[in-house]
């Protein structure tokens, strides 16, 4: 499901809490207004008389409900973080028992799938995220999915090499894989898919491999 369409309880940083169905249609509104606007003038570019504008209501009536432009473009980034989180969270879960040589790839291209829904939004969101709260949510998006990854390698202990920290490979497998697959798609991409996928996967799935053992069977 993509951003635009998908059903989210009301933005944290909000006014006021829209109770009824007209209120929470127009805060969806200004949402959409504001996707529009970020991805077509950035974040500098942005004002709340222009989102006000592309929503076809008033700054008055923005203002029952965001306080400023930061708080709108906040909540496009929330929507949009929490729309890929469960997606990703969905899938992972349905390959939490499955070998990491099937579930690394397959995980790994729906997060492509769900990341190039959208590239300009991404584009967006990944350039003005550090200038605004809105980090924080991508940060609770990283940490849900450190968590699963951090299942992943528990369900599968008796392949993790001895001495491998959990926390920490979880750390970097989540780090590594987001930068890798978000540069993938702005970029380009700079190299066929499938390649990418093979590469990517052999990468991770270091991290399930002894080294000693793999020396061994070489």
């Amino acid at each position: 499901m993509t951003p635009k369409h998908r059903a989210a309880k009301p933005p944290a940083a909000l006014r006021r809490s829209p109770q009824q169905e007209r209120s929470r249609a127009m805060v969806e509104r200004i949402v959409n207004a504001g996707q529009q606007v970020l991805i077509a003038h950035g974040y500098d570019g942005a004002s709340t008389n222009r989102i006000a504008a592309a929503a076809g209501i008033s700054p008055g009536s923005l203002y029952q409900y965001f306080p400023n432009k930061d708080t709108v473009v906040a909540a496009v980034i929330e929507r949009y973080t929490g729309a890929l989180a469960d997606r990703v969270r969905t899938h992972v879960l349905a390959n939490l028992t499955r070998t990491p040589d099937v579930a690394v790839p397959e995980t790994i291209s729906e997060l492509l799938d769900a990341l190039g829904d959208h590239p300009e939004l991404l584009r967006a969101v990944v350039e003005q995220t550090p200038r605004l709260s809105g980090g924080e949510r991508v940060l609770a998006f990283e940490q849900q999915i450190g968590e699963l990854a951090r299942a992943a390698l528990a369900l599968r202990a008796r392949s993790v090499p001895a001495g491998v920290d959990a926390e920490a490979a979880a750390w970097m497998l989540v780090r590594t894989v987001e930068h890798l697959t978000i540069r993938y798609v702005l970029d380009g991409p700079p190299i066929a898919r499938e390649r990418f996928l093979a590469d990517i996967t052999r990468l991770v799935l270091n991290f399930f491999l002894d080294p000693v053992r793999a020396e061994r069977e070489h």
